[in-house]
């Protein structure tokens, strides 16, 4: 009883709080928050009819401007259900958390020592130039292998390794071109990159209590803000807001060091944990999501676009635990090297996810009913490559192999000077035996 009554002021003086913070705002824009706690929800994405990313909710859970045309739109936030709003509104839109099922981890024993965890990816990545846009729908098996334990010698991963995966690819140009495809010849997305973050303290104020939020306050704005529901337990970062928050992604180091400008780096990280944890870490993980948007991609993008001319990548994805448990070193490592099938893995989705846009579902059809033998025998072929086969062409790709891997190792420099010395020998041989020649009188 005394629970309740604490649980129901706290969400009375939240209310009063957060429509003292609307009533200052714009009072045009809605605001998005949760049903149950009435807490503001920062960081939910709007997305347009078309499956284009509008924007996300700020601090105050205050939902972008939205031109008319691009209604109805969809409002999303991990771990709670879309909203699918037709129409502008000036209220508050609440939504209702996920009935998402999610595993549970098994039980470690003192042999297994090394965390083996399996997720579902939704991605959503569009790169952009001045004339061209490429859009990439993927959905994603990815696993990690963690080793809480740092007495293990096993070097695992925190970033996802990807399992198996559909591609589901969108070309429009300025000129017209509106094509779809299954595969894509540049690798522009930031997602193979944002891992697992690893254990982070909680707030004092929040240790010992089962509702509340708290702040961390960054230079120029907040740089995580955290929400306690019970034994749900959320984080939003802002990467860009202090260099405090890169503490949850230590696989980005090195774009960091080269000056890469991100315009926006959004982070939200959702724990399952038990009442009375003063920390989280990868065992209390169920879900994750992030919004990165740069000038350019660093590494693996060359000749992509024209000399000189800038181009822009926003990657946004929803990360799902599906299963956790503690394997042996043996086992860790027997996983680490097996040579996946990507073929034979299905995509396995949490039960009650929520319905992927009908844009999305479009362009999936789309790619989907490609005839793809049509399109082979419209394709004029390439005449140096016409003839008819025999396995000399084989060998010869297998010389060319061994020719680069001869120049690699320095065989072949020492072939040549090899060479070198044996026909010089030979013309100085020759030209003893001309020297001795008889010669007509």
């Amino acid at each position: 009883m005394i629970s309740n009554m604490v649980r129901d002021l706290f969400a009375t003086v939240v209310a009063i709080v957060f429509s003292l913070i609307y009533m200052q705002g714009d009072a045009r824009n809605a605001v998005v928050a949760d049903s149950l706690s009435r807490l503001p929800l920062p960081a939910a994405s709007v997305f347009a009819r078309d499956g284009d990313l509008i924007g996300l909710s700020d601090v105050s859970g205050r939902l972008p401007s939205v031109a008319e045309k691009c209604y109805p739109i969809t409002v999303s936030y991990l771990g709670f259900d879309d909203m699918v709003l037709e129409s502008e509104v000036s209220d508050t839109v609440f939504l209702r958390e996920s009935k998402a099922q999610l595993s549970e981890i098994v039980v470690e024993s003192r042999r297994h020592k090394v965390l083996h965890m399996l997720a579902y990816v939704r991605e959503y990545s569009t790169m952009t130039t001045y004339a061209d846009t490429v859009f990439l729908f993927r959905e994603k098996m990815v696993d990690y292998m963690l080793t809480p334990d740092g007495s293990v010698k096993f070097a695992g991963w925190s970033t996802p390794r990807v399992l198996t995966g559909r591609s589901y690819y969108r070309f429009t140009d300025d000129c017209g071109l509106d094509s779809v495809s299954d595969t894509g010849s540049y690798h522009f997305s930031w997602s193979d990159w944002v891992g697992v973050a690893p254990a982070v303290r909680l707030p004092l104020s929040l240790t010992a209590v089962e509702w509340g939020a708290d702040t961390l306050q960054g230079r120029y704005s907040p740089v995580e803000i955290w929400s306690k529901r019970g034994d749900s337990l959320s984080v939003e970062i802002n990467v860009l807001a202090d260099r405090t928050g890169r503490r949850w992604i230590p696989s980005f180091a090195s774009f960091f060091r080269e000056d890469l400008e991100f315009q926006d780096f959004r982070l939200r990280f959702c724990y399952n944990i038990v009442e009375g944890c003063d920390s989280v870490s990868p065992l209390e993980l169920s879900g994750y999501y992030y919004n990165v948007e740069s000038d350019g991609r660093g590494r693996y993008m060359f000749g992509f676009n024209r000399i000189d001319e800038p181009f822009f990548v926003n990657t946004e994805a929803e990360v799902y635990m599906l299963d956790k448990e503690f394997i042996t070193v043996k086992e860790a490592r027997k996983w680490r090297d097996y040579r996946f099938d990507t073929a034979d893995i299905g995509i396995y989705r949490p039960v009650g996810l929520p319905e992927l846009q009908p844009s999305i579902i479009a362009l999936i059809d789309r790619v989907n009913n490609i005839d793809k033998g049509y399109v082979r025998l419209g394709q004029a072929p390439d005449e140096r490559l016409m003839g008819r086969f025999d396995g000399r062409r084989n060998f010869r790709v297998g010389r060319r192999a061994l020719f680069m891997l001869k120049q690699l190792t320095g065989i072949m420099r020492y072939k040549h000077h090899k060479n070198i010395n044996r026909r010089w020998n030979d013309l100085k041989k020759s030209l003893l035996l001309d020297k001795h020649k008889p010669t007509d009188r």
